[in-house]
């Protein structure tokens, strides 16, 4: 194969892009894609510090990676979930990364915030550990840019990842979720920071190739919980579709941002309120977060 840029000798091949690129191209190709992403949604200018959420994998830490190269004011937010060795290990590429490259690394324990690491809270709410370590997580992150005074925070969630979240969102008509389904949410409340997908452009393959060449040093084991995640399943059943047919994932994800969303924008604004307890952001009295808290505070 031959590099469709230069010429050279080819290294990898995207199928749904019809091309081939060389090392060098291909990163090349691979900031154009964020640079773009950033752009079209207005993600945030190169005056704006950012918060960037990171879990010690190669989505978030590539997308650091590119960040700090363009020139933004980045700081790193490392959530420790308190996941056996899972989290000792994460959290340490992160602390690598971090002090190869001199850059600032915010650490945030779920224990101490939440009173219980997430393997407790799984057995504590007897819920799927995502439940509730999503939820810790979209509150520690907003709360960790408030207090940070950043406006923004940047996710590594990429194409496989947000094609399978909205194949989940249809196919079981989550209503609330579908408006939500946006590399980029503004702003909606004075406690509430945008929240940005710069990576929805990439694929996972696309990813991990550029954190090889980067030579990125990441966690490559997927957390213990993910297993039997429908979110699993459903990116197995969307790469099946991407085999058959290249551009796929880009097309359904695409489509809907372009064409659908629109339509299940809410007519009417949510109203947003304060938590008595936290003043975070909630649609009612007290928080979520805060729910949680107490759940397990009874129980530990």
């Amino acid at each position: 194969m031959k590099c469709r840029k230069c010429g050279g000798t080819a290294v990898l091949e995207l199928r749904r892009h019809n091309a081939a690129f060389c090392a060098d191209d291909f990163q090349e190709f691979f900031r154009n894609q964020v640079r773009e992403a950033i752009r079209r949604h207005r993600m945030f200018t190169i005056d704006e510090p950012v918060l960037v959420a990171v879990s010690g994998g190669k989505d978030s830490l590539a997308l650091w990676d590119v960040l700090i190269d363009e020139g933004y004011r980045t700081t790193g937010l490392y959530l420790d979930l308190g996941i056996f060795d899972y989290s000792v290990e994460s959290r340490g590429k992160c602390e690598a990364f971090a002090a190869a490259r001199g850059v600032p690394l915010m650490i945030k324990r779920v224990e101490e915030e939440v009173g219980a690491p997430v393997p407790v809270i799984k057995q504590v709410t007897r819920r799927p550990p995502c439940s509730g370590c999503g939820l810790s997580k979209r509150y520690l992150m907003n709360r960790a840019a408030l207090e940070a005074g950043m406006p923004v925070v940047a996710t590594g969630h990429n194409l496989d990842d947000e094609a399978a979240t909205l194949f989940g969102s249809v196919m079981h008509w989550q209503m609330d979720s579908l408006p939500r389904q946006s590399p980029a949410l503004a702003s909606t409340h004075p406690k509430l920071v945008r929240r940005v997908k710069p990576l929805y452009r990439l694929s996972e393959r696309e990813t991990a190739a550029f954190a090889f060449l980067r030579r990125i040093d990441y966690i490559v084991d997927e957390c213990p919980f993910a297993k039997g995640a429908t979110s699993i399943a459903h990116k197995e059943i969307l790469n099946r579709m991407e085999d058959a047919s290249p551009g796929a994932k880009h097309n359904f994800l695409f489509g809907f941002l372009e064409k659908a969303r629109p339509a299940f924008e809410r007519a009417e604004a949510v109203v947003l309120n304060e938590c008595v307890r936290c003043g975070q952001v909630t649609t009612g009295t007290l928080c979520a977060f805060c729910k949680l808290a107490d759940q397990v505070k009874r129980s530990v």
